[in-house]
């Protein structure tokens, strides 16, 4: 049965009380680098190593991740509000990442400030609904233990301290 637009609205709603963090997925094909904002990141498994990410079918950064068959992870550290912002518009790649200061490290790229970061191999991509998960085999990783996660929680950014 198709959700309704009302059923939608209120799934988005009751699920928005579900606190996440807030990560930045990137490749880099030929065209440049590539980013998009998403909540949808878990892990999967730790022997071997996966995550998931969900893309939207419509996502720019999808085909780049198809087309290279890698993609990172780059969790957002509180006061990185305006770079999820910027990763979440529908801007081309090129101006999504003018002003924002990053390395390719592993053939991705890894944004500066990012509270940690997981490079991946793309093992599978699964269709669902309207979007297409993507299942990836991390290849490398680091984390920063000097500064506090931004959470997105029905519907805004928020700053959890410990």
């Amino acid at each position: 049965m198709a959700a309704t637009s009302t059923d939608q609205a209120r799934f988005r709603e009751v699920i928005g009380h579900f606190a996440s963090g807030v990560a930045v997925v990137t490749a880099h094909g030929s065209d440049g680098p590539a980013g998009l904002t998403t909540n949808a990141v878990s892990s999967v498994s730790l022997d071997p190593l996966l995550l998931l990410v969900c893309f939207e079918r419509s996502s720019r950064t999808l085909p780049v991740v198809r087309e290279t068959g890698r993609f990172a992870v780059n969790v957002l550290a509180a006061g990185q509000e305006d770079l999820a912002r910027v990763f979440a518009s529908r801007r081309v790649a090129r101006e999504k990442f003018e002003g924002v200061t990053h390395d390719v490290a592993h053939g991705v790229p890894v944004l500066d400030g990012a509270l940690a970061w997981l490079a991946c191999d793309l093992q599978q991509l699964v269709e669902a609904g309207d979007h297409v998960i993507g299942i990836g085999a991390v290849t490398q990783m680091d984390a920063r233990d000097d500064l506090e996660p931004l959470v997105f929680y029905a519907g805004s950014y928020l700053r959890v301290t410990p």
